[in-house]
């Protein structure tokens, strides 16, 4: 399995968590389902939901900050999940560069949202990885 399928895993178990309210690793678990991860990419995928559920206020605010005329609630929830998911990884997953995460969120945007959530997106992580670039947070 790629980064890409364990990314998708990960987004369904965090969206099952926002919009089901889910346990986060009962999520997991049922995402996982019928999945043939190895264990490295599962352990990719626990890290990333575990890192999100325990970051999610930092991230929220993070997010926010760069909403234009928006309130997070009003974001659609793929949106929501995509930019956590992506922003986590930014921010904590040092050895994985911040243009890969972007482009994964972008991807699963076109897949599971439309072509304006992934322009949304790239603009909103685009924002944040300069800014990390520039000035380390």
């Amino acid at each position: 399995m790629s980064r890409r399928l364990t990314r998708e895993v990960i987004f369904k178990a965090l969206f099952q968590a926002d919009v089901g309210k889910t346990e986060p690793g009962k999520a997991l678990q049922y995402s996982l389902e019928g999945q043939r991860l190895n264990s490295e990419e599962a352990e990719f995928a626990s890290r990333i939901v575990s890192g999100v559920v325990e970051s999610i206020e930092e991230l929220d605010q993070r997010i926010i900050h760069y909403l234009v005329g928006w309130e997070l609630d009003r974001l659609a929830a793929v949106d929501r999940c995509l930019l956590r998911m992506a922003l986590y990884e930014i921010l904590y997953v040092k050895e994985i560069p911040p243009v890969v995460s972007i482009n994964e969120a972008i991807e699963l945007a076109k897949k599971y949202s439309n072509q304006d959530s992934a322009a949304f997106i790239n603009g909103v992580l685009d924002q944040v990885a300069a800014k990390q670039a520039t000035e380390g947070g």
